[in-house]
């Protein structure tokens, strides 16, 4: 399941074409339940990309420099370690 929340978010439909209107301070969160696929791999010279697929084929993907991968990697092994979520 994929669910988007865009804060002051408005498009205009002209001519078939979608257009964003007002003003640029928008925001967004995207929250992805249920996945069914995960890829890693290399974006770029100097980047990792994360790319998460759901049941109905939805995708969000992630592109990290190196040292956010490696936070990303540190935070799972701590948590594999310290947590009974694992076992």
């Amino acid at each position: 399941m994929l669910s988007i929340d865009i804060d002051q978010f408005m498009l205009e439909l002209k001519d078939g074409a979608f257009k964003s209107v007002g003003p640029s301070n928008k925001e967004a969160t995207i929250k992805m339940y249920d996945v069914e696929g995960v890829d890693v791999r290399e974006y770029g010279d100097k980047r990792v990309k994360l790319a998460f697929e759901d049941e109905q084929g939805s995708e969000i993907e992630i592109a990290l420099f190196p040292e956010q991968a490696r936070a990303v990697a540190s935070g799972l092994e701590l948590l594999e370690t310290e947590s009974e979520l694992f076992d």
